[in-house]
């Protein structure tokens, strides 16, 4: 059925936002190139245009940054907690002040939909500063003894899926709890990474407390591997947890490690579809699917299996897929041609596998990295898209008939990140959550989150919790 009415353009301006030709690293308070004057450019996903150069941090470099961030950490974790949160608060404001700029720049560098940039990750972003600034004088209450400390040096290796929001998620509690950091954004998405050291400036946080080094993997591997750091915190892929694993081995170094996930969204028949449809929705074409906790496999119960599926298509036909800067778009750009690369291949493979695979009509941009919204059905447990994780908007469609055989078939995974559940009944949902080996389990709904919520997972998808007062133990000498 032809739409009613079209939508006209409703682009954000992306002159809000001032982007530096390049970017040197952010150690000691102070933007410095790096030392052997290596540089990477940052391109935009949807367009494919160069958007800044920026500076490679080799192992001389990181020393600097940990040298630094070792410096700081005497008198920084001296300051009382009410103190430190002072800067928190202080962070937190000028996020919100400044969140329009970095909505469009996380859009630009990215490539996600404006309308999530700045209805979800900007608003969790500084909220995220906010709860872990009202920890930072109550330590002693946070159930972890009555005089916890702070490690010291926190190393963290963010992601590019939501690269603001997860270096809030690392920072904060570093901070709150008295501890100096050296963080690592990813290779494709480093700007608002460098906004923020800015934005440390504006608030006056002492120099050396945050340290910024961008690079490619070997940035990482380095600050990693460095003998001054204390607590290493990474989030990314299932393989790079594993190494990171192995290096931090057999030393002092605490861990905690976020890693894949291929979250089962279980729809039972007395659900209430259009809002399960709308839940599944948001649990795999947010952000392209470039989610750990994405519901990337949908149980379903056989006897609502068909009435669902005509939902749910009806919906994707209704998504619309392009300029991220637009507000009205629903699906942005895949972030780097390399994860176009690896979600392509793997939906060539489900379909040689047999699965048979739907895309509503879809126009897809001429230049940048795109991927229409993907449906497989026929899904078995052997195949390859419902084991391996996608990260892209490709769900796989499975169905069950007992509440038995869905438990069985949501835990049938190495992962064990998120998990959400469908029901009108809540003793179903209660006996259902307690069965699955998930970090989250979703009641009703998916991809909600909260500061005051730990977030993490089982399994191949990592330890440790982030977010709530659990997240606060990751940081502390207890």
């Amino acid at each position: 059925m032809a739409s009613a009415f079209e939508y006209a353009p409703a682009p954000e301006s992306r002159s809000v936002v001032d982007i530096a030709p390049s970017y040197g690293l952010f150690i000691d308070g102070e933007f410095t190139e790096a030392a052997d004057g290596k540089v990477f450019k940052s391109v935009s996903p949807s367009t494919e245009e160069v958007l800044s150069e920026v500076a490679q941090a080799g192992a001389e470099d990181v020393d600097r940054a940990v040298k630094a961030a070792r410096k700081a950490f005497e008198k920084w974790s001296a300051l009382p907690g009410s103190e430190r949160a002072k800067y928190l608060f202080r962070i937190a404001r000028i996020i919100q002040e400044r969140s329009r700029e970095l909505a469009v720049l996380e859009t630009l560098d990215n490539g996600k939909p404006i309308k999530e940039t700045r209805d979800a990750d900007l608003p969790l972003v500084a909220a995220h500063f906010f709860y872990y600034a009202g920890w930072a004088d109550k330590l002693d209450h946070a159930g972890f003894g009555a005089d916890p400390r702070p490690l010291g040096v926190a190393g963290q290796v963010i992601p590019w899926n939501f690269p603001l929001l997860m270096l809030a998620w690392k920072i904060a509690p570093a901070l709150a709890t008295g501890n100096t950091v050296v963080l690592k954004p990813a290779e494709t998405t480093p700007l608002s990474a460098l906004f923020f050291a800015d934005i440390c400036r504006q608030a006056g946080l002492p120099k050396g407390v945050v340290n910024i080094v961008t690079g490619d993997g070997r940035t990482g591997a380095a600050l990693v591997a460095h003998p001054d750091v204390n607590k290493v915190a990474f989030t990314g892929s299932t393989a790079v947890g594993k190494e990171i694993a192995r290096t931090v081995a057999g030393t002092a170094k605490k861990l905690t490690l976020e890693l894949g996930g291929k979250g089962a969204n279980i729809v039972f028949d007395d659900a209430p579809l259009d809002q399960a449809v709308e839940g599944i929705v948001n649990g795999i074409f947010f952000n392209q699917g470039q989610v750990c906790c994405a519901g990337s496999r949908l149980l379903v119960q056989e006897s609502v299996q068909e009435e669902l599926l005509d939902a749910l298509k009806r919906r994707l036909s209704t998504l619309r897929l392009g300029d991220p800067l637009d507000k009205n778009t629903d699906i942005g750009a895949i972030n780097s041609a390399e994860q176009l690369a690896r979600i392509t291949a793997l939906a060539e493979r489900g379909e040689a596998e047999g699965a048979e695979r739907w895309s509503p009509a879809c126009e897809l941009p001429a230049s940048g990295y795109w991927f229409a919204p993907t449906l497989f059905t026929n899904v078995t447990q052997a195949h390859t898209i419902a084991r391996e994780e996608i990260f892209g908007p490709v769900l796989s469609v499975l169905t069950f008939r007992t509440p038995d055989e869905a438990v069985a078939k949501a835990n049938n995974t190495q992962y064990g990140l998120s998990a959400g559940i469908w029901s009108e009944k809540g003793s179903r949902i209660l006996a259902v959550a307690n069965k699955l080996r998930a970090g989250v389990v979703w009641s009703n709904t998916f991809n909600k989150f909260d500061p005051t919520s730990p977030f993490g997972g089982y399994k191949e998808s990592g330890f440790g919790r982030e977010g709530g007062r659990h997240g606060l133990e990751a940081y502390l000498d207890v």
